[in-house]
């Protein structure tokens, strides 16, 4: 059977155009038979590496007897949560408000006017695992919408109204939520293995780099000790690739070892920019291995062949989660021979009893010592695990992801010099500039030659900070202008002018029951604090009067946000830092005769703002005719000098040295 989904794009969607569900995509057409038929609406919302929403798909949606039910009693639409962040945004809210908790598949059942009256996650076929079977839950709203709807009007309106009732809470600047965030770090730090709280364990590699600029900024060697902890456990763990690289969504276990094994872009990218920043501040090379290593499998398994990066690659291969991840002893023999084989299992773990489901997930837990004298049977392993099964990998492209990949390129080129990455830097922003871009308007995500929604907060914050990165490590100031473009664009058409912050969607977007904005920093920043980030970024370049009041009403409309719970906001934290204690800046006053820079991102900090002025500017003076260079910080400058000298002692005092 055809239904509906035909023709859509989304793997997501795609995964299910076959199913017996009449399944339809998100728009009119679906509420207007829901409206005309007199039908509630069952929305599903998923994505296509999401291993619950496989396993819901599987016993529920491809069965005939859950289809006739759905296709009989309700309008079934299915919604990709990463092309369409604005829906899950606001059903995730209601599961939330329904049940207390959240995650995906969000399943959500609500009116042909979009408003929910009942909401969960997960249900499976028949009762069990202490949770009502889908096929009793449908019957019963079934009845309840015959026989007592006035009940689930009801109880859709209340939800909606709370919802739409909640005020934003403004405060002033809040110089102590770095402070208490880092408190509370302490509070949750896992000493022994790393990563904080109770299993399971995300990455959440923004509050590793806040924690290391709080370090850098005051000396805070615990800051520093519970960041590198961190990262070391989770390289130790199974929760990186060892074969082929890359991190896996995050760990179900406290000490790192087995993973949820689906990889995300956005993760990789993120854990770049940690593993970057941690070698700047130590100088210990296993963190710039790390992130190379990383780097290395974005770029051979999730790129396109025009230079945009994929989503993700699945948890499950053969219908089986981790399949394609373990080994067995026998296995590893097989391919690299009896000698090389018993030295490479023991030293990655890999064992008869095994460690996850009667094999081994490779791991470095228990490796006194790393080294790389097992590197050449790699390339072995990974060419046997391709044609042993195969992952599914979701090949759409995302504007928001992407740039957080551009931005993880920029800091291993910075700390690598090797101009490749900044390449594929430069190259990943030529496929947005050109498939993601009109004019000043962003798209969420392309594939297959379609580009689908128009852009969302995220899209546009993301952006941004990517054409900063660029701009860290070229001074190519039209990547600073293209940033400064896009900012306006995302004040006119996302802002609060009334109670500050940015609403998730715009006024290109659809419109839907309510307008959220998202603050708290979940897997990946939040685009309020990755434009709190950007706005402060911006203000340290010189940025105009009008665009400085709505940072300021950024900055009171976030810490009212976090005032809570600090800890859950560390992108903001960064910005805020940096607001209150602004970095370094380096203002350089650029001849005509000498305007090559290229190796300055080799010789100051990632946390130093760089300011091109150019000669006619008469602020910054040249210096006899050279380029000078101006240092401020804590308000405070030193006289200019002479690129060779501003050289010469950046390079006494940075190269090879940490931070702290």
């Amino acid at each position: 059977m055809r239904n509906h989904l035909q023709g859509q794009t989304s793997p997501y969607l795609l995964q299910h155009a076959e199913t017996p569900v009449d399944w339809y995509p998100w728009g009119q057409a679906a509420f207007e038979k829901a409206a005309a038929e007199d039908k509630p609406v069952f929305l599903s919302i998923g994505y296509s590496t999401c291993h619950w929403c496989h396993v819901m798909a599987h016993e529920s949606f491809e069965d005939q007897e859950i289809a006739e039910i759905l296709n009989q009693f309700f309008v079934s639409i299915k919604v990709d949560k990463e092309e369409r962040p604005d829906i899950d945004s606001i059903y995730m809210a209601v599961c939330q408000a329904f049940t207390g908790g959240g995650g995906w598949p969000t399943s959500i059942f609500m009116t042909a006017g979009q408003k929910p009256f009942f909401a969960g996650t997960y249900f499976p076929k028949t009762a069990r695992y202490g949770s009502i079977g889908l096929k009793e839950l449908l019957l019963a709203v079934q009845d309840k919408w015959q026989n007592d709807r006035k009940a689930l009007l009801h109880s859709a309106n209340e939800i909606v109204d709370m919802i739409n009732n909640r005020q934003p809470h403004p405060s002033d600047t809040d110089e102590t939520l770095p402070e208490r965030a880092v408190e509370l770090y302490q509070q949750s730090f896992d000493e022994r293995w790393g990563g904080f709280g109770p299993a399971p364990k995300f990455p959440t590699p923004h509050n590793l780099l806040f924690l290391m600029q709080h370090a850098q900024k005051h000396h805070d060697g615990n800051a520093l000790q519970m960041a590198e902890k961190t990262l070391r456990q989770m390289y130790r763990g199974g929760i990186f690739d060892h074969i082929g690289y890359g991190f896996c969504r995050y760990s179900t276990d406290a000490y790192y070892l087995v993973p949820h094994f689906e990889k995300m872009l956005y993760d990789n990218a993120l854990l770049i920019l940690a593993y970057c920043r941690a070698y700047e501040m130590t100088g210990q090379p296993l963190y710039r291995q790390v992130a190379e290593k990383t780097a290395s499998y974005l770029l051979s398994e999730m790129t396109s062949a025009d230079g945009g990066f994929y989503s993700a690659q699945d948890a499950d291969s053969d219908g089986e989660e981790g399949k394609y991840y373990v080994f067995t002893p026998e296995e590893i023999r097989n391919v690299l021979g009896d000698g090389g084989g018993a030295a490479f299992s023991a030293y990655y773990g890999i064992t008869d009893r095994g460690n996850f489901e009667g094999k081994s997930i490779p791991n470095l837990l228990h490796a006194a010592d790393f080294t790389d004298q097992f590197d050449k049977h790699l390339p072995a392993l990974r060419h046997y695990r391709k044609t042993r099964t195969a992952l599914h990998t979701d090949d759409k492209i995302l504007t928001s992801w992407n740039s957080l990949m551009i931005a993880a390129l920029c800091f291993l080129y910075r700390i690598s010099q090797n101009s490749a990455y900044l390449q594929a830097a430069k190259r990943t922003r030529q496929f947005i500039e050109k498939n993601l871009c009109d004019g000043d308007a962003l798209h969420v995500s392309w594939r297959n030659g379609q580009r689908n929604e128009n852009g969302f907060l995220d899209d546009y914050a993301c952006y941004i900070f990517a054409l900063l990165s660029l701009y860290d490590v070229s001074f190519d100031r039209a990547y600073l202008f293209r940033a400064e473009e896009l900012t306006q664009k995302a004040i006119r058409t996302f802002f609060d002018h009334k109670s500050g912050g940015f609403y998730l969607s715009g006024k290109e977007n659809e419109t839907l029951i309510f307008r959220p904005k998202e603050s708290y920093d979940g897997a990946v920043p939040s685009g309020n604090s990755l434009m709190a980030y950007n706005l402060v970024r911006l203000n340290h370049l010189d940025l105009d009067e009008k665009t400085n009041e709505i940072l300021q009403k950024q900055l009171h409309f976030m810490s009212g946000e976090a005032k809570e719970y600090p800890a859950g906001y560390a992108m903001f934290l960064m910005a805020l830092s940096d607001y209150l204690e602004p970095p370094e800046i380096i203002t350089v006053a650029r001849s005509h005769e000498d305007d090559d820079l290229k190796e300055l991102p080799f010789v100051v900090s990632s946390s130093s703002i760089v300011r091109i002025s150019d000669a006619e500017d008469g602020r910054y003076p040249l210096l006899n005719g050279q380029t000078a260079f101006y240092v401020c910080q804590n308000h405070s400058c030193l006289p200019p000098v002479t690129k060779q000298d501003f050289y010469e002692k950046y390079r006494v005092t940075r190269e090879g040295e940490p931070l702290i």
